[in-house]
């Protein structure tokens, strides 16, 4: 598919990930391009050097009347809508959109999306595993993960499929869905960002919007306001459950996994055949599971990818065990619920809790709780720490005397808490990094997180 837009004009605010693969995506295709960032050249080298030899003007340390000259203003998700320079374009009738709706519009094949609250990597990936088994078509998986598809989206086929990982910003100007769109859970999350959780909520709902009668939606039974969701859907409902059977979806049994579409129910793979840990992950294999056999892909051929499939990185990652004591990743827990998720799969292990980051503005009641009845040691870091901490000492004053008293270690950086928790390991802890805040106050996203946590780990 060849793709031109000789001399449309084009200004990118934002030059993060997705930014900087429009900039080159539209430069390569003949745009004018012009991209602007409120950073300046010391916070933006590696983005800039991807852009190194391209037609493109980099406008830095802010936005100026004059990048309004543009046919279309593509704002980046990490950017509100409701920013001076938008809201100018907005009044100057410039189009907006975002590279998620140009892969849309742009894309042949048929899209899987996948949105949620969490779990959206872990399904996304483990659905982008199970589809590659079928070696007939290209499996692309992309969108809040990974490579930015935009610069893939002329190599598309009519005959492939694309996985895409959707978050509430990419969703919540898109005007389209997705031919199988997933729906893990909901739950408040990035009340930093989106003015209630009413919108939040209105924003995830835009992968089911504008579906039809053709299309398939992957709804989680045991969520009363994903399944409320339903009300409101066109497309054909597929449930998945962890705590009742259903006449149609995928479900447990016991210690069984159970697949019931169009025919009898048909028992697929025990759940200690799986490798993921925890019961937040055994819901993602189910989604997964209806999701591929929804597209054609053999229960069989499906299952055995999910026996072997331990899990995308930074999300309860196992980095290295000294001395009997294991070290877990799961810095992808930028929310209460996460780090709630995480203590939950480790049963009765004692666990030494690495907490902080920045706060999202979300409830941590039953985190906090969840810490009093299961972490051996507490350690916080980071902006968020206080408040953890006051939490903690609230959710202790609840329970009535019924809870632990937590010890709990103060710190300012990760790499201090990394260092307090090899002094207080024992023989049978888990050290577990799981934040329940974003990584902004010290990282610029997760991953870089996760990754100097790996680093701290290997030098041990």
């Amino acid at each position: 598919m060849n793709v031109s837009y000789s001399d449309q004009r084009v200004t990118i605010i934002g030059m993060a990930r997705e930014g900087t693969a429009l900039a080159r995506f539209f430069a390569q295709a003949g745009a004018r391009v012009t991209v602007s960032d409120l950073r300046g050249v010391a916070d933006l080298a590696d983005e800039i050097g991807q852009l190194a030899g391209l037609p493109i003007q980099a406008v830095l340390r802010g936005h100026p009347d004059d990048i309004l000259e543009a046919d279309v203003m593509y704002v980046s998700p990490g950017v509100p809508r409701e920013v001076p320079i938008v809201r100018k374009a907005q009044e100057r009738g410039v189009t907006l959109s975002s590279e998620t709706e140009l892969i849309f519009a742009l894309c042949p094949a048929p899209i899987i999306g996948i949105t949620g609250s969490s779990g959206k990597t872990t399904t996304t990936t483990l659905i982008g595993e199970m589809m590659k088994m079928d070696r007939r078509r290209k499996i692309w998986v992309g969108g809040n993960i990974g490579i930015p598809l935009i610069e893939s989206v002329t190599e598309m086929k009519s005959r492939d499929w694309v996985v895409l990982e959707l978050s509430s910003f990419q969703l919540e100007h898109l005007t389209r869905s997705p031919h199988v769109a997933v729906v893990t859970n909901l739950r408040p999350n990035h009340l930093d960002r989106h003015p209630s959780y009413d919108a939040y909520k209105a924003a995830k709902a835009n992968i089911l919007r504008y579906q039809s009668a053709d299309d398939v939606a992957v709804l989680n039974w045991d969520d009363l306001e994903v399944r409320a969701m339903a009300t409101q859907c066109a497309a054909r409902i597929r449930w998945f459950s962890i705590e009742e059977p259903l006449e149609n979806g995928v479900f447990l049994d016991g210690d069984w996994i159970v697949v019931h579409h169009d025919e009898s129910p048909e028992r697929v793979l025990r759940l200690g055949d799986l490798a993921l840990r925890g019961r937040h992950n055994v819901a993602n294999v189910l989604a997964a599971l209806s999701v591929v056999t929804a597209t054609g892909l053999k229960v069989e051929t499906a299952a055995r990818v999910a026996k072997q499939f331990s899990g995308a990185p930074y999300r309860l990652e196992l980095v290295r065990e000294i001395d009997g004591v294991r070290w877990i990743n799961d810095s992808i827990a930028t929310s209460p619920d996460r780090t709630l998720a995480a203590l939950n799969a480790f049963g009765d292990e004692p666990i030494i809790l690495l907490a902080g980051g920045r706060d999202k503005h979300l409830p941590m009641e039953e985190m906090a709780e969840a810490i009093v009845h299961r972490v051996r040691h507490l350690i916080t870091f980071g902006e968020a720490a206080t408040l953890i901490e006051q939490a903690v000492k609230q959710a202790q004053s609840r329970l009535n005397g019924n809870g632990r008293t937590v010890p709990v270690s103060h710190c300012d950086t990760m790499e201090a808490a990394v260092a307090v928790a090899k002094q207080l390991a024992q023989r049978g802890d888990t050290v577990l990094l799981s934040p329940s805040g974003t990584s902004f106050d010290a990282f610029k996203d997760f991953a870089a997180r996760g990754d100097r946590f790996n680093e701290l780990v290997a030098a041990l």
